[in-house]
């Protein structure tokens, strides 16, 4: 297997692998930082496939493969939103996540973007913190009745 992923523009028939990389990666989370309830409020069971096609056609991610599967994703917005950046729970801690954001970071600088920002989970904060960004504010976020902690952060490029 490679040890390096490929990163490509989001394919329309990537969908499903990516609402299950999704509902996987949240799932997969310690249930001392998500409760079972928050998960499956972020992430339920079974994924709207008919959603995450919808939302893809829209977002165009970038996609991490590793000998052909899909193993991450990134959102990345014209104004510079970092949104659904996922890595594959079996292929988290191996460069993946550094691939993706390595790649956003230069299509960000050629198309002048001049701030990265994100709502971080607790999971992915210190990920974002490593790679230069800082918290602006802890956010409290309702989803399906649950509420959920996350951390707005952001990264000026112009500096």
């Amino acid at each position: 297997m490679s040890s390096l992923p490929a990163i490509r523009a989001y394919q329309s028939n990537d969908a499903h692998a990516i609402a299950d990389l999704f509902h996987n990666a949240v799932h997969g989370i310690d249930s001392s930082t998500y409760s079972e309830a928050q998960k499956e409020a972020w992430a339920p069971t079974p994924p709207d496939y008919a959603d995450w096609q919808a939302r893809l056609e829209e977002t165009n991610p970038f996609v991490a493969t590793l000998d052909n599967q899909i193993v991450g994703f990134v959102e990345l917005s014209a104004d510079g939103h970092i949104d659904c950046f996922y890595v594959h729970r079996d292929h988290q801690r191996k460069g993946i996540a550094q691939a993706l954001f390595g790649h956003l970071f230069a299509v960000a600088k050629r198309n002048g973007i001049s701030r990265l920002y994100v709502e971080a989970s607790k999971v992915a904060k210190p990920f974002f913190r490593k790679n230069g960004f800082v918290v602006m504010s802890e956010n409290q976020v309702e989803r399906r009745g649950q509420v959920l902690v996350n951390f707005s952060m952001e990264l000026d490029l112009e500096e």
